[in-house]
């Protein structure tokens, strides 16, 4: 017998007992998004890998390291995409959506990045994402922001913690990377072999080392928050001052950077202390300057992406997880003829009821193993159709969830009787 063939590690099968958890996930955030005025885009998954040399920086983990890249028939270099912001952008250009107007856009979708496996983290996983474009005020920052916690309100999530940065404007960070470069190029031989190598190439990225040895060197760096304008300063503070405002709590961190290069202003996070190691869920900032870095006009840009399998984990770990069953009702079909007049039975009730998940019995089987398969499916009755109820014309409506009695039920007022049954 050959070998059976397994996933390509770090990419996982999403089996039919959580598939509805993330059904019911994307569609409450769809809803919210749609509340705000929200329009979804939908990009390829593969780029040509330019899209992100330009876009996330050349001196990145995830250009350097994670991107899985690859020559196609043509010679062409082309990547899996491993985040969406770049694509949102480039899909928008080239579709002439941001000529002379705004967008609220939001797509979601698997990434890859080759990253070493391990809980919460894997090679392929999925986002959703938000990018609006061709505002430049605060107040487009402050929206994004409270949209991510409406969401958690929407999720039932609870215990997350936003923390909020600026990075200033190109002109405030190079004034910044100069005497940042001084303070770590004095401190050289404390660097790691990743901060030594950035140091000059991509110096902020050595605040986001998540090396424990480097910490009380980072902590001991200069403060961005002391190079920043007062329009820089004017557009942080409306931020807070309308979180605040909200109810929304905040508390500021001044060595989030965000591992991405296109990233100005306004960034943040919302962490949480559950999920180990993994404890980001949701995270995001400005970017002004990666329309115009993609070849299009200088265009002010928001926005967020969140992990769904981090929001499901988290869910889990704090008992949200709602029974997964297969249907409402499970259809017994005993002898020949109510087996071929059970689904135009079927198929009737699917007319009357369309939002009612009716499972049918096919393949044959006692009527003993038929009721151990209905409530394996978690159905809340079992409708029993044989040669006796076909005759009579009705259809035996057992409950499998409690001691309730078997009714009989006309066929004709079986889907009003199913109605009432499966909305109390």
């Amino acid at each position: 017998m050959a070998k059976t063939i397994q996933a390509i590690r770090g990419m996982r099968d999403i089996l039919p007992d959580e598939a509805p958890l993330w059904r019911r996930l994307e569609a409450t955030v769809a809803a919210v998004l749609d509340s705000y005025g929200y329009q979804q885009v939908r990009m390829p998954i593969v780029e040509m890998t330019e899209l992100f040399k330009r876009s996330i920086g050349e001196v990145t983990d995830i250009v350097e390291k994670e991107m899985y890249t690859f020559a196609d028939r043509n010679g062409d270099s082309l990547t899996l995409r491993p985040e969406g912001t770049a694509g949102c952008v480039r899909a928008a250009l080239e579709n002439g959506l941001l000529h002379n107007q705004t967008q609220r856009l939001w797509y979601q979708g698997p990434m890859f990045r080759h990253e070493r496996p391990q809980k919460g983290r894997y090679r392929q996983f999925h986002q959703i994402g938000v990018e609006t474009f061709g505002m430049a005020g605060p107040d487009i920052d402050l929206e994004t922001i409270l949209i991510t916690a409406r969401l958690w309100k929407a999720l039932g999530l609870t215990g997350l913690e936003l923390q909020l940065n600026t990075l200033g404007t190109a002109d405030e960070r190079k004034a910044y990377r100069e005497r940042l470069v001084a303070y770590l190029a004095a401190h050289q031989e404390d660097l790691d072999e990743d901060s030594r190598r950035r140091l000059h190439s991509n110096p902020l990225r050595v605040l986001d080392s998540k090396n424990p040895a480097m910490a009380e060197l980072v902590a001991g760096a200069p403060s961005l928050m002391e190079h920043l304008g007062d329009d820089s300063r004017a557009h942080f503070q409306a931020i807070c001052d309308g979180l605040t405002a909200a109810g929304v709590a905040y508390v500021i961190n001044p060595r989030l950077v965000r591992g991405l290069d296109y990233y100005s202003r306004t960034v943040f996070e919302w962490v949480t202390d559950q999920l180990g190691a993994q404890g980001t869920v949701c995270a995001g900032g400005r970017f002004d300057g990666l329309v115009e870095q993609l070849g299009g006009r200088g265009t002010p840009a928001m926005g967020f992406a969140m992990g769904v399998e981090r929001l499901l984990a988290l869910r889990e770990e704090q008992q949200l997880v709602e029974p997964v069953t297969q249907a409402d009702v499970y259809l017994v079909l005993v002898g020949d003829a109510a087996a071929a007049a059970g689904l135009t039975l079927a198929e009737q009730l699917r007319d009357q009821l369309p939002t009612l998940r009716l499972l049918s019995h096919c393949g044959g089987g006692s009527f003993k193993s038929q009721f151990k398969r209905a409530d394996r499916s978690g159905a809340a009755f079992a409708l029993v159709l044989g040669d006796e109820e076909l005759a009579n014309g009705v259809v035996a409506v057992k409950p499998l969830r409690d001691d309730s009695e078997q009714i009989q039920v006309a066929q004709a007022e079986l889907a009003g009787v199913l109605k009432d049954k499966l909305a109390g």
